[in-house]
């Protein structure tokens, strides 16, 4: 039976040779992103799909192979979640679009593979009553904000810790843990209030990778209070005094210019930053967050107080509003209750307004009570009074028989 081109070309690559191929020709990616893909590939998608033939892959085996992966555990020794499927899922689609356009295969049968739906967790605001939850049963939110009130019990817990502006700044300010830890003091305008996010100082692995920010918005001015100034100003003093004592002490000090450094004044490592924090959360005896959902809490505590969400698309260097408005802007309780409040207002001035209109179209409908057009005080007889000076004779009657009828009103005098 005569064959394709495709087919005899698709013929002769295994899933897992092709995998490495594509895994080799994505040179321009993000390291952290070629870190994700190899880890995808190389303990799940070369395990249960390595020795299949790329020309033999539909959806009925590909559906199999998830099916097996699906009853695996993580390294917490759970079941695998729907988001690791989606990201298998979708390092797998991408490396079959590249075998569609190089022509090895015609369809991509990863395409049309189904897995369990996945929605992204928002952040939940740490009410009392999940506060008490969490400590009866150790239930917590996937992602969780501090209120007002809890961030101001965690800084002053840390104010003596050596990476305290650190915390203040992610705090407040939204930055990113790579953008926080890659800030120089020579991108620090203090007299203007004004740090300029320029660099991102992040980790594939344990490997600490610095390149541009996340994104093209992430390269952004940040405006700072004169608070966070101040404390950033007693971060440089600290900073230098600290300098002065290993120097003194005839211990190395590295000058590396960076703005938060470990003792010795190198950078600083992003993962001992999270590591750091957590310990520092638990410590404190706040209900435990992650060292991002600062950043979520950011945005969150900045829209209660009346920051718009275009202000906060520029302050934490998103590309699209839609991002910040459907993942950074979770309602605190008191923005919920004031909106809350305001929308009962709304629906209650209605109400009063309705039964005032009610009421006084009431009162001119009853009985007895004279039409719009009448005079507020009728005469006697039924007929309006009249201005002084031209009252009306009083009514005669002319009798005729059993026909009796008014006479109609003289005219007044001529003047």
């Amino acid at each position: 039976m005569a064959t394709t081109g495709e087919e005899r070309t698709a013929r002769s690559w295994t899933v897992e040779r092709w995998l490495r191929y594509w895994l080799s020709s994505r040179t321009s990616i993000r390291p952290t992103t070629r870190l994700h893909y190899t880890r995808d590939v190389e303990n799940f998608l070369i395990p249960y799909l390595g020795k299949l033939c790329l020309a033999g892959l539909d959806t009925r085996r590909l559906r199999a192979a998830f099916a097996q992966i699906a009853n695996t555990t993580n390294h917490r020794g759970q079941p695998q979640s729907p988001s690791c499927l989606h990201h298998l899922r979708t390092t797998l689609r991408a490396a079959l679009n590249l075998a569609v356009r190089e022509g090895v295969i015609i369809n991509n049968p990863a395409r049309h593979l189904e897995v369990p739906s996945y929605r992204k967790p928002h952040p939940q605001v740490w009410t009392d009553g999940r506060v008490d939850e969490w400590r009866r049963t150790g239930i917590r939110p996937a992602v969780a904000v501090w209120t007002a009130d809890h961030l101001a019990t965690f800084l002053d817990a840390v104010v003596s810790d050596r990476l305290f502006a650190l915390w203040w700044l992610i705090a407040l300010r939204g930055l990113r843990r790579g953008e926080a830890c890659g800030l120089r003091w020579c991108e620090i305008d203090l007299d203007h209030g004004v740090p300029f996010v320029v660099r991102n100082r992040t980790t594939a692995g344990y490997r600490v990778i610095e390149g541009d920010p996340k994104t093209a918005a992430g390269v952004r001015a940040v405006a700072l209070d004169r608070h966070t100034v101040r404390v950033l100003r007693e971060h440089r003093r600290r900073q230098l005094e600290h300098r002065a004592r290993r120097l003194a002490a005839g211990k190395i000090w590295r000058d590396c210019g960076y703005v938060f450094v470990g003792p010795d004044g190198g950078p600083i490592h992003p993962g001992y930053v999270t590591q750091r924090f957590a310990k520092l959360v638990k410590a404190a005896d706040v209900p435990p967050i992650r060292l991002h959902d600062l950043r979520h809490g950011a945005a969150s505590l900045a829209h209660q107080a009346g920051a718009d969400l275009k202000t906060l698309q520029e302050l934490l260097g998103h590309s699209s509003i839609v991002i910040t408005a459907d993942t950074y802007t979770s309602v605190l309780p008191l923005a919920q209750r004031r909106c809350a409040e305001a929308t009962a207002k709304l629906v209650l001035n209605g109400a009063r307004r309705t039964r005032r209109k009610i009421k006084t179209k009431g009162r001119r409908n009853r009985p007895g009570t004279p039409a719009k057009n009448r005079c507020a005080n009728p005469s006697p007889t039924g007929y309006a009074a009249e201005p002084a000076g031209h009252r009306l004779a009083p009514r005669s009657t002319v009798t005729d028989g059993d026909d009796t009828r008014p006479t109609p009103p003289r005219p007044p005098p001529s003047t």
